[in-house]
């Protein structure tokens, strides 16, 4: 598919979608070819892998605690003033 950059800001989702799907979408700009829309190949982590990046955060909260201490109640509070309105 080929369609022009003024009409693809509109339908970027579609077009991104229709990539994703393994059509080939390709951007125009005056009639010629400016770029074209191709999914990133992702290599899945194995569970391996998986369960090794668990670990290491695991053993990271275990050391350093105090990265962990956010009041998840309260983490908001920098957006609002003392009347709870937004800043």
């Amino acid at each position: 598919m080929r369609i022009s950059v003024a009409e693809a800001e509109g339908k970027l989702a579609g077009l991104i979608s229709r990539a994703q799907r393994g059509e080939e979408v390709v951007l125009t700009e005056a009639g010629k070819p400016a770029l074209q829309l191709v999914p990133l190949a992702r290599s899945p982590l194995s569970p391996e892998e998986r369960l090794e990046i668990f670990a290491r955060i695991r053993q990271r909260a275990q050391e350093n605690p105090s990265g962990f201490d956010t009041d998840a109640a309260r983490s908001q509070d920098f957006l609002y003033d003392e009347f709870g309105l937004p800043k």
